[in-house]
């Protein structure tokens, strides 16, 4: 299979773990070369994400790198095995390829956990509130690209109603439920959408309030997704120039801890509900 041009952060993500584990096991590119009769820079396109392996060779290295973590490889396998198109794949060319990427993490996390002081949650948004966060960006976005963002990320909410449909936990501050993003009317109405997400058995919405005080992270928008095993979280942190995404243990802890302060300090769901509604009703 000749080798891609633009590798997902999906992609790229299992090359990485690849040679994380080559490098734990203290052997070199020629040696994994070896063991798949390739020559050395196929593998370091293997490791970079540019070329496929299969879920056998990738056992085979897995194997012979001593890796033991049955559940792990395991997973790394279904991952190389992956063929399949996602439906974010339609608006390939169209947008960002980050924005892609994002959409895909979600659909093939475990658990969704989101921390946002600004604007409400991606996946909690209502077109209009949505619409209006993408009427702001700068340099201004032409008509037609904000609604093809809309649309994406209207699309990316299915994961919460699928048959099968993610836990998902978005922590927001009170400063975003009173910056009326839109105008009032689109603001009350994102508002009653938000409580009434809040009422699905897997959706978690907690508010962070004023008297809060001082939170980590400096108002940075964060989504940690939980992978099959824990060694395939990610973090993802908006930026001005687009999408970062992180998964070094020391970022992974880092966020965590993050997200588990938000925790602490928040309302409960019920309160955080009844919050939301009195915002609503005094807008």
């Amino acid at each position: 299979m000749p080798p891609r041009t633009a590798p997902t952060q999906r992609q790229k993500r299992l090359g990485a773990e690849l040679r994380k584990i080559r490098l734990a096991a203290e052997v070199s590119t020629e040696y994994a070369a070896g063991l798949l009769g390739l020559d050395r820079n196929k593998v370091s396109n293997i490791e970079s994400g540019v070329r496929t392996i299969t879920p056998e060779r990738l056992r085979t290295l897995a194997c012979n790198y001593a890796c033991r973590d049955e559940a792990y490889v395991d997973a790394l396998a279904e991952l190389a095995g992956d063929r399949t198109r996602g439906w974010w794949e339609v608006y390939r060319g169209q947008l960002p390829a980050a924005l892609l990427d994002i959409a895909e993490l979600e659909w093939h996390s475990k658990r969704l956990r989101a921390g946002l002081a600004v604007h409400v949650p991606g996946l909690l948004q209502s077109d209009g509130y949505a619409r209006a966060l993408f009427k702001a960006a700068l340099p201004p976005l032409s008509q037609s690209e904000v609604e093809l963002r809309v649309s994406l990320r209207l699309q990316r909410q299915q994961v919460l109603h699928r048959e099968n449909p993610i836990s998902y936990t978005g922590y927001v501050h009170e400063a975003a439920l009173r910056i009326e993003f839109g105008g009032l009317k689109v603001m009350r109405a994102q508002l009653e959408h938000l409580g009434e997400l809040s009422e699905r058995d897997n959706i978690d919405v907690r508010v962070i309030t004023f008297k809060a005080g001082a939170f980590p992270g400096a108002g940075q928008s964060v989504i940690y997704a939980e992978g099959v095993v824990p060694q395939l979280d990610t973090v993802e942190l908006d930026s001005a120039h687009g999408p970062e995404f992180a998964h070094g243990q020391a970022q992974l802890d880092k966020y965590r801890s993050h997200l588990d302060w938000m925790e602490g300090a928040a309302l409960t769901p019920t309160e955080s509900r009844d919050f939301i509604h009195n915002i609503a009703r005094h807008l």
